[in-house]
């Protein structure tokens, strides 16, 4: 399920417009990147992976046989291991080579912008997507039911991401053609749902509708990414009001029985009054820890 794109950076995309909405964007060098640590690991797990089942066949078919998106029935599609596992495995060394390669050249650039745990949510939910809509359509009889596995999901959310965030980078197909990212993120799109359309007649229906499973995810993410933050504002803003609330009744019911103890002493508190006393002090020490 690999994508036979080879592309080199070679503009710097910090201009004025892109620096007011991302300020902490790295910058971009024609020289080879400096992989981050998230993707750093996701090359050494893929390669290793790679190479054991390379080199130890049967260790190789465990791994295709437990590890691999199945949908041979609808047990093994809701093993949901398999969404995630699938994305360290690779059928030859021309899939895992463009896998990885992207990887290398686009993964630190989003790692740098987002940070490395936000990076590798984001990569390994691009790949799930596309592990579960190859699966959905297959059980509906569109696709073939046959073994899903690569990285390509993920690297084309990859894609479809840079895509929205940098459109006007410059990367060479082949490493010969200059096209603009939102262009190329344009083609693979095309081409998966023109492979999708006519299954029948394409190599790789089942890859493609991971690539385009991963590109929507990727896609999705950054469009998103305002209103999520707006919505966890508004749940923090939310959480926060109503601890104030309940430690403000706290405070009240506080002061209502400390006056009851100044009227008519201690023990005549109930034994709720006495429970809510022992709440407040250990508030308090809390507070002041």
């Amino acid at each position: 399920m690999g994508i036979e794109i080879m592309g080199l950076y070679d503009r710097d995309y910090t201009q004025s417009d892109f620096q007011s909405q991302h300020r902490h964007a790295p910058r971009m060098r024609m020289s080879f990147p400096q992989p981050t640590p998230v993707v750093k690991w996701l090359l050494i797990v893929n390669i290793v992976v790679f190479l054991s089942g390379f080199l130890i066949p049967k260790f190789g078919a465990f791994l295709l046989y437990w590890f691999s998106v199945w949908p041979k029935d609808l047990g093994t599609s809701m093993q949901i291991w398999r969404l995630i596992t699938y994305q360290f495995l690779h059928g030859g060394l021309g899939h895992i080579f463009w896998n990885m390669f992207i990887l290398f050249f686009f993964g630190p650039m989003l790692e740098q912008l987002w940070g490395s745990r936000k990076f590798l949510n984001f990569y390994l939910i691009c790949g799930a997507m596309g592990g579960i809509f190859y699966p959905i359509l297959a059980h509906i009889g569109w696709l073939d039911r046959g073994i899903l596995i690569g990285a390509s999901g993920s690297i084309l959310g990859m894609l479809a991401a840079a895509a929205i965030l940098f459109p006007n980078m410059i990367v060479y197909v082949f490493g010969v053609f200059p096209l603009r990212m939102s262009v190329l993120a344009i083609i693979l799109a095309v081409m998966s749902i023109l492979s999708l359309l006519r299954p029948d007649v394409s190599a790789n229906a089942g890859g493609e509708a991971a690539h385009l499973g991963g590109m929507v995810a990727g896609a999705l993410y950054v469009i998103s990414e305002k209103w999520r933050r707006r919505f966890k504002m508004k749940v923090r803003t939310g959480v926060w009001q109503k601890k104030m609330v309940e430690q403000q009744n706290l405070q009240d019911d506080v002061d209502r029985i400390l006056k009851k103890v100044h009227d008519y002493g201690l023990h005549n508190l109930t034994h709720k009054e006495k429970k809510i006393l022992k709440q407040a002090t250990k508030t308090e020490q809390m507070r002041n820890k």
